[in-house]
């Protein structure tokens, strides 16, 4: 039964997230999916990470760090001239075989915790959406932050297929989408203020270790050499910016964090692409967790993945809640719909 889930999870893979996106992972996926031995191995991933991304990642991270062999030839992050990605399976095969059990060890250690810079091209209109009902400071706290790329949303510059560009224009990370509705979001020239910023994970990430930017790197598919430059400087400005990110359950340790937040400011709970690793019972305690800081003052949380695909802003302002559906997004920021108005 688990190697039969497994299967379909690769083949949605391919389908859903792969086509379009990534050749190689599509066609490795769909040949993965037929394939029992490598299936095998990824029943050591941990319970609720998503299989087909962690082991990308770990092959992925064993070949940039070293590992020679003749699957490299296919990846786009590591030649020049990649060969076709039809031709690559045996090659992928050959090199699990010969690394099996570094990356059992991977996939039974790691966690998928893609910092996607490109996602806080949905981020910024929200975070002014937000700013503009409060006009106060915004508090932010990110779930599942990994190395807090997304935390310093205002230190980076924006367009959206215009020649307007707006955030911190003086900015080395430039991050541009495509907005995939009628009604254009409410944009500032100029970020919202940020008074705060809090990062929970179960694991940080952290910059400064070569392990752990490495394996961030990993999990950034061979061929989008854009999203490992914006990464890279990205990485820049966390590294000169130091954030306060907390390693722990990040619904657990939101009441306090909280606490340490004058009234001044306006809480802003986040996260992306996470919620999907959270047991039922990790949503809904995480729900209850809101709505109870909502019964003492303001406070806003943005997601996705947590019941569908969609990004939802919900909020509690003057002791009313609200529940309002964004649209949808693109799970690499290269999209997104936006369906509120101010």
């Amino acid at each position: 039964m688990l190697i039969n889930n497994l299967a379909n999870r690769f083949q949605r893979f391919a389908v859903d997230e792969a086509v379009g996106s990534c050749e190689l992972y599509k066609e490795l996926s769909f040949q993965i999916a037929e394939d029992e031995e490598i299936l095998e191995m990824c029943t050591y991933a941990q319970k609720g990470q998503p299989a087909p991304n962690l082991l990308f990642g770990a092959v992925h991270y064993l070949q940039l760090k070293g590992n020679s062999h003749g699957l490299k030839e296919f990846y786009q992050s590591l030649v020049d001239n990649p060969q076709p990605p039809k031709e690559a399976f045996p090659y992928f095969k050959d090199f699990c075989q010969k690394h099996r059990n570094e990356i059992i060890s991977l996939l039974e250690t790691k966690l998928v915790q893609t910092n996607e810079v490109r996602r806080c091209a949905y981020l910024y209109p929200a975070f002014c959406y937000i700013h503009e009902k409060v006009k106060r400071p915004l508090a932010l706290i990110e779930i599942g932050t990994s190395a807090g790329l997304q935390l310093l949303f205002d230190h980076y510059q924006y367009s959206y297929e215009t020649e307007e560009v707006f955030g911190d224009r003086k900015s080395d990370v430039f991050v541009t989408s495509e907005v995939r509705s009628e009604q254009p979001p409410f944009l500032y020239d100029t970020p919202p203020p940020v008074s705060y910023r809090f990062g929970l994970d179960l694991h940080i990430n952290d910059l400064s270790d070569p392990e752990d930017e490495l394996w961030l790197k990993a999990l950034i598919w061979p061929d989008h050499s854009h999203r490992r430059d914006l990464f890279e400087n990205a990485s820049e400005y966390v590294k000169s910016n130091p954030l306060n990110l907390i390693e722990g359950d990040g619904v657990a340790l939101l009441p306090g964090i909280v606490e340490q937040i004058p009234q001044e400011s306006v809480i802003c709970v986040f996260h992306t692409h996470v919620a999907n690793q959270i047991p039922d019972e990790g949503k809904a305690q995480l729900v209850q967790t809101i709505d109870y800081i909502g019964e003492k003052r303001d406070i806003f949380h943005l997601y996705n993945n947590m019941y569908d695909a969609e990004l939802h802003l919900d909020y509690i302002v003057g002791g009313d809640k609200t529940t309002e559906t964004i649209g949808q997004t693109n799970g690499h920021g290269r999209w997104f719909e936006w369906r509120v108005t101010n």
